[in-house]
Order: C-alpha cells, then sequence, then structure tokens
C-alpha cells in the first residue's frame, strides 16, 4: 500500500494540538511519518503567522528543514490559488521556488484557474506532479490537459464529506479516468467525516492511500489523532480488509 501523509494543510492549533506549522516542526513530522511508514509528505509552508503559502522564501524553508533532517524524505507541496493572490501570483512563486530547495512533487487541482499552466511549470521545473480532481467537471479539464501523462499520480478528491457519497464519487470519477487513457497511480482521499470511508474504498480498490491532519484530526472511531497515529489507523486497516477471511 502506497501512503501518503498530509501534515498539515491550513490546520491550526485550535484544531489539533499536533499540526506542525514551523519548518523544523514540519521537517521532525515529516521524519517521524515516514518512520511511522508513510512513503512520501506532503506539507503546506506557513508564514510566521500561520497563514499557508507558496511564497519561495517559505517553501524553501521548508524544504531545506526537511532535506536537512532526511535527505531520503520525498516531500511536496501544494500550488493552491488560496495560498497566494491568483494565478498571475502563482506562476511568479513557482517560478521563484530556489533550485536548490525544490521540492520532489507538488500538487496541481484542476478545478482552479490556469491548472493546466500551473502543471506544466511544475514540470518545467522538473518536479513530479500530481495533478488533482474534485469533481467530475475537472475530469474533462484535467483529460485534456498536455501534462496528462506526466503525472506521478492523480488525486481523487470527493468534496462531499458523506462517507457513501464521497466513495462513490471516487469510484465515478476512478472510472472516468481510466476510461479516459490516465495510467498513472489513482490516489483517493477524503475529508473529514468521509476520510476513512475513502480509506477503505482505496485500499479495496488498490487505489494509493492519503492520510493526516490536513484532511481530518481523528481516527476511524472518532479519537484525536496525530498523523503517527493516522498511519498506524491506516495499516490497521489495510491488514484488516487483506486478512484472509475464515
Amino acid at each position: 500500500m502506497f501512503l501518503k501523509a498530509a501534515v498539515n494543510g491550513g490546520r491550526g492549533r485550535e484544531e489539533s494540538p499536533h499540526v506542525p506549522l514551523t519548518p523544523e516542526e514540519i521537517a521532525a513530522e515529516a521524519e517521524a511519518v515516514v518512520r511511522s511508514g508513510a512513503d512520501v509528505v506532503h506539507a503546506h509552508a506557513r508564514t510566521p503567522d500561520g497563514s499557508q503559502t507558496i511564497d519561495p522564501e517559505h517553501v524553501a524553508a521548508m524544504v531545506r528543514a526537511v532535506r536537512e533532517r532526511d535527505p531520503r524524505i520525498i516531500v511536496g507541496t501544494t500550488t493552491g490559488l488560496w495560498t497566494c493572490a491568483g494565478h498571475a501570483d502563482r506562476m511568479a512563486k513557482i517560478a521563484g521556488w530556489p533550485e536548490e530547495w525544490l521540492p520532489d512533487f507538488a500538487s496541481v487541482a484542476f478545478c482552479e484557474e490556469g491548472a493546466a499552466e500551473a502543471a506544466q511549470a511544475v514540470v518545467d521545473r522538473g518536479m513530479m506532479l500530481e495533478s488533482a480532481v474534485w469533481s467530475m467537471d475537472d475530469v474533462s479539464a484535467l483529460l485534456a490537459s498536455p501534462t496528462l501523462h506526466d503525472n506521478v499520480r492523480v488525486l481523487i478528491e470527493p468534496l462531499d464529506e458523506d462517507p457513501e457519497r464521497a466513495v462513490a464519487d471516487c469510484r465515478e470519477m476512478a472510472d472516468a479516468l481510466r476510461a479516459g487513457g490516465v495510467t498513472a497511480p489513482l490516489l483517493y482521499h477524503g475529508l473529514e467525516g468521509s476520510t476513512w470511508a475513502v480509506v477503505r474504498a482505496a485500499i479495496e480498490d488498490g487505489a494509493e492511500v492519503r492520510v493526516g491532519i490536513e484532511d481530518v484530526t481523528v481516527d476511524e472511531r472518532g479519537a484525536l489523532a496525530s498523523n503517527r497515529m493516522q498511519i498506524a489507523e491506516a495499516l490497521r486497516i489495510s491488514d484488516e480488509l487483506r486478512a484472509p477471511r475464515v
């Protein structure tokens, strides 16, 4: 099972005391989740006031802290428009990420203005590309993009927090992506109340899995859970689903 840890997103300490905010905290958390079983780490750089950002200075500080902690960790970040002043600013900021401290991968949401251009910028800068679809409306945009076959994986991120509807949406988008010629691995991840049902569906469908405080702050039973605890929960569910039936 391929497992990604999304360690902070836009969460604040009022939502979870376990959320890492500073570059040093993110680096320590990245090392911890990889030791716990995560394959890659997705993190959002933060400003001193806690805001999400893709500003070159802050992205470089985060990546540098992770690499200095352990250069083997594969770390990526977002290119979401909510982290900047719009698409033109996003393009300028991606272009400004220092070569020495580039993330290993970056995610582009195909619901956003200029997604195809942002995805091309990620590829042109030599990073691995993850394209994300949030609804069926995004699938056609992704299928038409010139970077379709450059993706290291495609993220399927249903917005519905109802577990049954979120799982159905994942499977509908997965079928459409495969029918459209996508051969890259697919990764499912839910949001808040749908998270753990989507984890189960991903494992059942042979898709990649994402957990972490960005998506949810509790485990499957509803207890507050750190990133490492969520990694352990995903591994437990995988063992449960793959155990032979007697």
